[in-house]
């Protein structure tokens, strides 16, 4: 009779250890998030030369997630994100490089025509 009330099976056994055991963590790859932070606030400031220093330290900080993540790919989780952050800072990279070259062209055109309004008044 005791045995009824106790029972014990090695399934129940196995469970039991289950339970006790530690899982294991994974970590988000390094700089994956700061990266598709700084790939995003690239894209909102691109119209401003801001656009184009965050775009190039998102890229980079994008491009050594990646290094450390294809060194253990199955210790880290969010190569979407990696990947998202070198995406979207080439896109702000682009924009901010448009912006810079904009600026030039147009205080170029701008400048001269400044020149000219002034011999045009004597000043």
């Amino acid at each position: 009779m005791e045995e009824m009330q106790n029972p014990q099976t090695p399934l129940s056994n196995s469970n039991q250890q289950f339970n006790n055991a530690t899982p294991q963590t994974i970590n988000t790859a390094p700089n994956a998030v700061t990266s598709m932070i700084l790939g995003i606030l690239s894209l909102l400031s691109g119209c401003l030369m801001v656009g184009l220093v965050l775009g190039i330290v998102g890229l980079v900080l994008a491009n050594n997630g990646m290094k450390t993540y294809n060194l253990n790919p199955s210790m880290y989780s969010g190569l979407g994100m990696l990947k998202a952050g070198k995406v979207t800072s080439i896109i702000g990279i682009v924009f901010g490089a448009i912006a810079v070259v904009g600026g030039i062209i147009s205080a170029i055109f701008v400048g001269g025509e400044l020149f000219f309004l002034a011999d045009l008044l004597d000043l």
